[in-house]
């Protein structure tokens, strides 16, 4: 009984191996054209979002000091890497949504759906870059609490990330309704498992 409980191991890892490869297999190579400016701009700020903390963490905690605008321009970095990162994941189509709705309904609910969701999606990234335009404004009389920098500039960040977020999300309305998208329907899950 002892030498049958490792083999059964070793056959789950085994398993697992063949799944990790066959995973390793569906990513597609790295190529420069799958990425945008705006992925590489998100990565800039991340990247100096990073050497802030670490400035803020090696400053406290090995030379007995804290360098008071690390604290406001790690969270106000945090709110441009958001708003910058959340193009790329409206161009990839990748935000949350409810996927269990559209299992259950059929194909042409299905499309209506996606259609209001891509138009409700719109309407908002209009209606918040104009907030946004609106607002700038007002908060450039306003400056950071440890640096002179006006606030303004964040909201700048914040309201060009929604204008970008608009554009993504025309280009993917536009692509829904060429391609007829509906995630996952019933339908096309039927028809899987009778084939």
């Amino acid at each position: 009984m002892s030498e049958e409980a490792p083999k059964k191991a070793a056959g789950g890892t085994e398993k697992i191996v063949e799944l990790i490869k066959k995973q390793a297999e569906l990513e597609p190579d790295f190529a420069y054209r799958d990425y945008r400016i705006e992925d590489y701009i998100a990565l800039g700020i991340f990247w100096v979002l990073a050497g802030v903390v670490f400035a803020q963490f090696f400053t406290r905690y090995f030379l007995g000091f804290s360098m008071p605008w690390t604290e406001e321009g790690a969270r106000y970095l945090l709110v441009c890497v958001t708003f910058t990162g959340a193009v790329l994941a409206v161009r990839r189509n990748s935000h949350i949504f409810v996927e269990f709705l559209y299992r259950y309904l059929p194909r042409k609910a299905g499309r209506f759906l996606i259609t209001v969701v891509d138009v409700g999606r719109i309407v908002f990234m209009v209606v918040a870059t104009r907030l946004g335009v609106r607002i700038i404004p007002i908060t450039m009389r306003r400056s950071l609490v440890t640096v002179e920098i006006p606030l303004g500039y964040v909201y700048l960040v914040v309201t060009i990330g929604f204008a970008l977020m608009l554009v993504r999300s025309v280009q993917v309305a536009v692509g829904h309704w060429k391609q007829a998208y509906v995630p996952a329907c019933r339908e096309e899950r039927l028809q899987g498992d009778s084939e």
